[in-house]
């Protein structure tokens, strides 16, 4: 409450003062300036964890047989080409970095959540365009799986209410495309 009365009445005193100080920056959201490792693990894990499906969804894209699976994989690039934006400048805001060491340290540091490997994603690449939608929808769902994992450790244990939030989202969206992978596998 002090911050933010400093921060109204200090532009007006300064004024009244004379002096040419630059005016006060407004104090930043409870919301934003709360966070704990928590909230940085699971967005720092995400930025990893997104771009490898964006890895996964650009070979769907391309190579998938099903139109479904090709309008599925655009969407969730779509989705989250923007939510790697968001969650990198919430990180850049708390003065955290955005990526931690390498995956196999991110995971292991970072709760132990099993990750898509690259040995898997370089596979899916290699597979015969025959067997594509089976091999991506398999290694996808898993994928989509741990978002959810990482999302619901993130809403038990995080305190940004943002963060908390954006998790909520990320668990329901995951389900969803999961629920859709299910159908387009049988």
């Amino acid at each position: 409450m002090k911050r933010l009365l400093v921060a109204v009445l200090a532009p007006i005193l300064l004024a009244a003062c004379g002096t040419d100080a630059p005016p006060a920056q407004p104090p930043p959201s409870t919301a934003a300036a709360q966070h704990n490792d928590a909230d940085v693990m699971f967005l720092q894990m995400l930025i990893h964890h997104q771009k490898q499906g964006l890895q996964m969804t650009a070979m769907a894209a391309q190579r998938a047989h099903n139109p479904e699976l090709t309008t599925l994989a655009s969407a969730v690039q779509a989705t989250e080409k923007d939510e790697l934006t968001m969650i990198e400048s919430w990180l850049k805001a708390w003065g955290e970095p955005t990526e931690v060491g390498t995956a196999a340290s991110l995971h292991a540091d970072h709760g132990g959540l099993p990750g898509t490997g690259a040995a898997e994603i370089e596979a899916l690449a290699k597979v015969p365009a025959a067997a594509f939608d089976t091999a991506f929808l398999n290694l996808f769902l898993a994928h989509q799986h741990q978002a959810v994992e990482m999302a619901q450790l993130a809403k038990d244990r995080g305190a940004n209410p943002e963060t908390k939030a954006f998790a909520e989202r990320v668990r329901q969206s995951r389900q969803g495309e999961i629920q859709q992978m299910l159908k387009l596998m049988n």
